[in-house]
């Protein structure tokens, strides 16, 4: 039996590529797309690439109407907005998998230092972090769950093992990342304008990036000790992936093969994290398209460090593909159900 499923918000980069994917999704109905721009316009007008695969009108938020058409519901609203919608579809009984960053934090007040009010926090503290490889049981009885920035899913992901197998001195970490200009979103802004972002490479939001205090809060719940991390987003003129480069220092010398036990032992039983063997790198290349996050990794002796490299689709395994991966986990589902898709090939 299918479940039914509603996308509010779907018009944005991370709504088409959730209606995509759910439309090939085979224990999912799409029922409901919402869009306050495009009310009243077919999905396939929307995106042209959905013709002749979706007939779905796009519909005014209506949280009487969601809650009558659908059993789990994708919110992809901006802050704030989203927090709005979130409380009372969890309080009609219905599972939600929130795309902002309203249901990430279990500090308040470390939201509203960065964003703004909160205005739902009751649901704060049974909100479950969606990140599968760290939380799949707490996700699994989840009624709602915080779908990971794409940032902090790279670097959260290729720092945990280290951090958790003690090797790596938790006050050095160095997040350099790299992300698509689709990580900004659908609406034009100065920055994303093809004049200046092709052919450009800059920094932004240098020392003062949101995702900075939802990277530590999940490093710091392994490291078992506060820390804060260096994090620097830049964005780069292609249209979709994210590089995360990690540095840090070791805190006592360690082989190759220890650090590789380190990284199969924690991902051992993820479907969705590659190790890569030794002497490969990751590339955005190889994960677009696909909820894959690979990693590798080199120790440079001379320094005293490592530094990790990994690589993800920030729409897919930044985004819509975690969070179908999380409503996976919600239904009892395989958790790479609806999600088997290749990367690239030359």
């Amino acid at each position: 039996m299918k479940i039914r499923v509603a996308v509010v918000g779907g018009t944005g980069y991370t709504g088409f590529e959730l209606v995509t994917l759910l439309l090939h999704h085979p224990k999912v109905e799409l029922t409901e797309i919402t869009s306050q721009s495009y009310a009243g316009q077919p999905i396939s007008m929307v995106f042209p690439a959905l013709q002749e695969t979706c007939s779905l009108v796009c519909a005014q938020m209506d949280l009487t109407r969601l809650v009558d058409r659908a059993d789990c519901l994708f919110v992809a609203l901006p802050h704030k907005t989203a927090m709005e919608v979130v409380a009372p579809l969890v309080r009609a009984g219905k599972r939600v998998v929130d795309l902002s960053a309203d249901f990430r934090f279990r500090s308040p007040e470390i939201y509203e230092k960065w964003y703004q009010e909160h205005t739902a926090k009751d649901f704060l503290a049974e909100a479950v972090y969606g990140l599968p490889e760290l939380h799949g049981d707490k996700i699994r009885t989840a009624n709602l769950v915080g779908n990971p920035g794409c940032y902090p899913t790279g670097v959260i992901l290729a720092a945990a093992p280290l951090l958790a197998g003690g090797v790596v001195d938790p006050d050095s970490l160095i997040a350099d990342c790299k992300s698509g200009v689709s990580g900004a979103g659908r609406a034009p802004t100065l920055t994303t304008h093809f004049c200046e972002a092709n052919e450009g490479f800059t920094a932004y939001k240098v020392g003062e990036h949101r995702h900075t205090p939802e990277i530590e809060q999940e490093l710091s719940t392994i490291a078992k000790r506060q820390i804060k991390v260096v994090f620097t987003p830049h964005l780069v003129p292609m249209s979709r992936g994210i590089l995360t480069t990690l540095y840090a220092n070791l805190s006592r010398t360690v082989s190759e093969d220890e650090v590789r036990g380190l990284y199969q032992e924690a991902y051992e039983r993820a479907v969705f994290v590659r190790v890569l063997q030794q002497g490969h790198l990751p590339s955005t290349l190889y994960v677009r398209g696909t909820n894959f996050c690979d990693i590798g990794w080199r120790i440079e002796r001379r320094t005293g460090r490592i530094i990790v490299i990994s690589a993800i689709d920030n729409l897919t395994r930044g985004a819509a593909g975690q969070a179908i991966c999380n409503m996976n986990l919600m239904f009892g589902f395989d958790e790479a159900e609806g999600l088997r898709l290749r990367a690239w090939q030359p």
